[in-house]
């Protein structure tokens, strides 16, 4: 088995167990909810119209949600929470598990031998680059912290 395969195989199994351990967590806290002082709000007409509509239709995204940074997580809790019936949300998983995995052994795997090239044969060039992507890494984080902590101000400011 070549080093991609390997790599996929791995990732795949990752991906497969983290999120469907969090679309488990999802469908436990939806069922606590469900029994706790909010569950009136749960039971609301609207919220079941969205809860169907996720149930009939979140496969799709969930599949997708792989392909992106950050939502993948949001969205098999959601579909956990909103109780996707497991014949939808498997397939889904196993797809975008797959996309995931693939996209990661191939291009992740790509990037640092790259990377490791570049710091064999030029040392100060590679040193270069990973402080260039540090430097962007934190000033994109400090971006959006000054953004953030300016967005609540701005807010009050327009009360007063």
């Amino acid at each position: 088995m070549d080093k991609i395969a390997l790599t996929a195989a791995a990732l795949y199994a990752i991906v497969l167990l983290r999120a469907g351990g969090t679309f488990a967590v999802g469908w436990l806290a939806g069922a606590g909810a469900r029994r706790s002082r909010f569950g009136g709000r749960i039971s609301s007409a609207k919220f079941l119209r969205a809860e169907r509509a996720i149930q009939r239709w979140g496969a799709p995204v969930v599949a997708v949600s792989f392909l992106t940074v950050g939502f993948q997580t949001a969205a098999n809790f959601l579909a956990g929470s909103m109780r996707m019936p497991l014949p939808r949300y498997l397939p889904a998983l196993f797809v975008g598990g797959a996309a995931w995995a693939l996209l990661y052994a191939t291009v992740g795997i790509g990037a640092l031998e790259v990377l490791g090239r570049l710091f064999a044969e030029r040392t100060a060039l590679g040193v270069a680059a990973v402080a260039a992507l540090l430097l962007v890494v934190g000033g994109v984080v400090l971006h959006r912290r000054r953004r953030t902590a300016k967005a609540p101000r701005d807010a009050a400011a327009e009360e007063a």
